[in-house]
C-alpha cells in the first residue's frame, strides 16, 4: 500500500477541482470576516470609550458651551455626533429636538453596525458551503469504489480526506464569525442604551434651558 500523506497542506493539494473551489471561497470568507472582525473591534473601541468620557462631561457641565467643548474633543463619540446633529433643533422646540435625536440615533446605529450582517452570513452559509464540499468528497470515495471494486483504505482515503478538510474549513470559517456577531451585537445594545439614556438627558436640559430663557 502507498504511504498517504496526511499533512493538512498535502490534503488540500491532493483535492480535486470542486473542492478546492470550495476551500478556497471559505478561505476568503474567513480573510473578509477577520478584517471586518479587526475593523469593528477598533470602531467599537474607540466609540465605547469615548462615550464614557463625553457622558462624563455631559454630567458634570453646567452649560451647553461646555457641552460643546467637550463633544469637540470626542470625535469617535455616537453621543457627541447626536449633541453636535440635534442641538440646533432645541430652538425649534422639545417635539423638534425629539425629533432630531430620534432620527440622530437610528443614523449612529446603522454607522456602527454596517458589515457587522456580513459576520452573520459567514456563520450562517460557511457550514453548509463546506458541507457541499464534504459530501462532494464521500461521492468520489464511492465512485473510487466503484470504479476499482475495492473497498481498502488506499481507494477511500483521498474522498473521505476531501470531506474532512472541507467540514474543518467550514467551520474554522463559521465559528469566529458567529462568536463576533454575538460580541458586536451586544456592544452595539450598549451604546444604543447610552444613546436613549444622554437623549432623554439632553431634552431634559433643553426643557431646563427653555424655562430659565
Amino acid at each position: 500500500m502507498a504511504h498517504q500523506n496526511l499533512d493538512a497542506l498535502s490534503l488540500i493539494l491532493q483535492a480535486g477541482p470542486l473542492v478546492k473551489l470550495v476551500l478556497f471561497i471559505l478561505l476568503l470568507m474567513s480573510i473578509t470576516s477577520w478584517g471586518v472582525m479587526v475593523l469593528k473591534w477598533i470602531v467599537f473601541k474607540n466609540a465605547s470609550a469615548q462615550n464614557r468620557s463625553f457622558l462624563k462631561r455631559f454630567d458634570q457641565a453646567k452649560s451647553l458651551e461646555d457641552i460643546e467643548k467637550a463633544g469637540k474633543k470626542f470625535s469617535e463619540s455616537p453621543a457627541a455626533h447626536l449633541f453636535f446633529s440635534s442641538s440646533n433643533a432645541m430652538d425649534a422646540g422639545i417635539e423638534s429636538l425629539s425629533h432630531s435625536l430620534e432620527k440622530s440615533i437610528n443614523s449612529e446605529i446603522s454607522r456602527l453596525e454596517r458589515a457587522i450582517p456580513y459576520l452573520a452570513t459567514v456563520g450562517s452559509t460557511a457550514p453548509f458551503i463546506g458541507l457541499f464540499g464534504t459530501v462532494w468528497g464521500i461521492m468520489n470515495s464511492f465512485r473510487n469504489i466503484g470504479s476499482t471494486g475495492a473497498a481498502n483504505l488506499a481507494v477511500v482515503a483521498p474522498g473521505i480526506a476531501e470531506a474532512l478538510i472541507a467540514t474543518a474549513a467550514g467551520l474554522a470559517a463559521a465559528i469566529p464569525a458567529v462568536m463576533a456577531y454575538n460580541f458586536f451585537v451586544q456592544r452595539l445594545r450598549i451604546i444604543n442604551l447610552e444613546l436613549e439614556t444622554f437623549s432623554r438627558d439632553f431634552i431634559f436640559l433643553s426643557r431646563m434651558s427653555t424655562r430659565k430663557g
